[in-house]
Parts: C-alpha cells; structure tokens; sequence
C-alpha cells in the first residue's frame, strides 16, 4: 500500500532537493558586498517613514481573509467541472448548493460592509 506514495515521496525530495541546490549554488557562487544601503529596510521602491509596527486596520484581514475564502473555493469548482460529466445530475445538484451558500455569504459579507475600502 505505501508503494503507491512512492511517486509522490520522490518528487517531493527531488523538489526539495533543487530548492536546496539553487539556494546553496547562489550563497557559494553569488557576490557579497554587504553595504548600508543594502541593508536598510525596502517597501515598493519607497524608502519607509514611521514605526514599523504602526496598528493596520481590520478591514486588510478581512478583506484578505475573505478573498482567501472565496478564492479557495474555486478551486473546488475547477474540479468539479472536470468530473462534471461523470458526477451526473446529483454531482450537479450538490454543486448547485455549494455554489447557493457560496454566494448566500458573499451577499452577507457584502450588506455586513466587509467588502467596503474607505
């Protein structure tokens, strides 16, 4: 039976393995000249101003929360259609619900103002 995770197992440590490589070849073989102006902290091209532990708003969490959730959800859609043909129309009829109370949170979310950016 663990035979058939022997697939999975080698490319994970072959995947493992490149990442490993690249890494290590880039500290060997890479330059290093450390100086200040490397070191110094880099946000989008801007040099940063303020505390760098300032309080955020709430609504960045939730919003990436929600499009995390939402996101997620896709992809079992994206499956779905794949094996849609062979679900039949059962397969349909659960994915029709899913896709009800996907869209029954999307209408909270949006008249709760979580999808509001002022």
């Amino acid at each position: 039976m663990l035979q058939d995770y022997l697939p999975l197992f080698v490319i994970l440590v072959v995947g493992f393995a490149v990442a490993l490589i690249a890494v290590l070849l880039g500290m060997l073989f890479g330059p290093r000249r450390p100086t200040p102006r490397k070191a110094a902290p880099y946000e989008s091209g801007i040099v940063p101003y303020g505390p760098g532990r300032r309080r955020m708003s709430i609504r960045f969490y939730l919003v990436a929360v929600l499009f995390i959730l939402f996101d997620v959800e896709v992809v079992f859609v994206i499956f779905w259609a794949a094996a849609a043909r062979q679900l039949g129309w059962l397969g349909f009829l659960a994915m029709l619900v899913f896709l009800i109370v996907l869209e029954v949170a999307h209408v909270y979310a949006w008249k709760k103002g979580a999808l509001e950016w002022d």
